[in-house]
Order: C-alpha cells, then structure tokens, then sequence
C-alpha cells in the first residue's frame, strides 16, 4: 500500500470513528456529496483539502501521519545500498545489532564507548535508512518484520562470514549451557522445508525469550548467539573421494 492510499485508509477510519458520512462532510466543507466521494474514490487531495477534513474532524495532522506511518508494512530485509551504508561504518551496525536486540539507548552508551550524541546521530541514520522509528527522548520502534534477516549475499552476511563467523565457531562450544550439532543426512526436499520452519521457530522462540528476559536485571543475564544454518551442501574433499558423482546416473 502506498503512503497516499495509506493516507486515505486512516481518513476513512477517522470519518467512521467520528461516525461522519460523506454526506455530512461535504456539509461541512461547502462541497456536493459527489465530489467527496470522487476525492476519496481517486485518492488524489491537496494537503489543504486535507487540512480542511483534520479541522472538521477536529484531529491534527500530526497524529493522521504517525497512524500513517505506523500502518506501513514492516521490511523484511533493506536494499543492498541500505546495508553497505549499516556496514560501512562499524559503531553504526553495532547500534543497528543492538536495536535487533531491543537494547535501550540508555544501555547502548552505558556499555560501549560511544556518547550520547554518537549514539543519537547512529540513530538518527538508522531512521532515514528505515531501520527504526525514532521517537522522542531517544526510543525507538523497529521498521523491521519479525522475518527480517540480512540479505543472504549481502554486505552485512559476507562482513559476518569473514569477520564474525571464524571468532564465533573459534569457540569449544562444551560449556553446560552451549551446544553445536554438526548433522548430515539426505531428506526429500518437502520434509527438508517442514524442517526448515520448525527451525524458523526455535529462531523466533529464541528472541521471544530475548524478549522478556529483557525485565530482568543485567546481572541475571548473559549474551547468547543463536546461530542456525541448513543447506543442500556436499563437504568437497569428500566429493572428490566419491566414485560418482553425486546426482549423476548410472
């Protein structure tokens, strides 16, 4: 949905909880009924025209854009320049991993070496790039979906594979509360996407815990990775050990 359908949706909302018709509006407005509803019907009205409906509806214009706003669908993942902009400079895809996490501002500078007009100015670039929201006293609200991820071949996943990854599986992974499962085995490919979406919601189960695990107090709390991965994949030194081919027929 575009912002200007968006625009008229929160209009028509605002006209039923008022219960206004269109007819009582072009009253209002000096207008025949017909050109009300030719106006809503196209979706094309100056912004005076819809300063004239917020004043009969006794609404400000203010509140009519965050409903808009807030209506917008969430992004499932940013464009590639949106990433190499997130991953160019590094205290700003900290603050973007943090806000993933739903920590506070006042717990990102508490934490790590970056001001407070650091901090504001990474969020203040995360809102234009459509991360987040910022609102007033430096909250924020998440632009993105709960099925966000990073581009698969983007910037943010390849600085991950190269820098990220080889310090993460680095670790022995044989403390109590740590665990890495290497699992190889042929599936047919529906029971592999059944698979697939079980393993979506442990991911999702693993931030909702994130999630209200956040009331706790920081000492009750340790930071975790979560790191799920699932491909039709052949180990190469172990295909070339092969007597065929795999897929090849006989």
């Amino acid at each position: 949905m575009s912002s200007s359908d968006a625009l008229i949706q929160a209009l028509k909302g605002e006209l039923k909880a008022a219960g206004m018709t269109y007819a009582g509006l072009a009253i209002a407005l000096g207008l025949a009924e017909s050109s009300i509803k030719r106006i809503f019907a196209k979706g094309d009205m100056p912004l005076s025209r819809i300063d004239d409906i917020c004043r009969v509806l006794k609404i400000d214009f203010a509140d009519l854009a965050r409903q808009v706003a807030e209506a917008q669908p969430l992004r499932r993942e940013l464009t590639l320049a949106q990433e190499k902009a997130v991953v160019k400079d590094k205290r700003l895809l900290l603050v973007a991993t943090c806000c993933l996490s739903q920590w506070t501002f006042e717990q990102i500078v508490a934490t790590y070496r970056l001001t407070e007009a650091e901090c504001i100015a990474c969020l203040t670039q995360l809102d234009r790039l459509g991360v987040i929201r910022l609102k007033p006293l430096n909250r924020y609200q998440l632009q993105l979906s709960k099925t966000f991820r990073w581009r698969p071949h983007g910037p943010v996943m390849a600085f991950f594979r190269e820098e990220v990854a080889p310090e993460y599986l680095s670790g022995g992974f044989g403390g109590e509360d740590e665990l890495m499962l290497l699992v190889h085995g042929s599936l047919a490919p529906e029971h592999a996407q059944s698979l697939l979406e079980r393993l979506h919601r442990t991911a999702e189960d693993f931030s909702r815990q994130h999630a209200l695990d956040q009331r706790l107090p920081d000492h009750r709390k340790l930071p975790y990775t979560l790191l799920i991965g699932m491909r039709s994949w052949w180990y190469q030194a172990f295909v070339d050990l092969r007597r065929q081919a795999p897929g090849a027929t006989r």
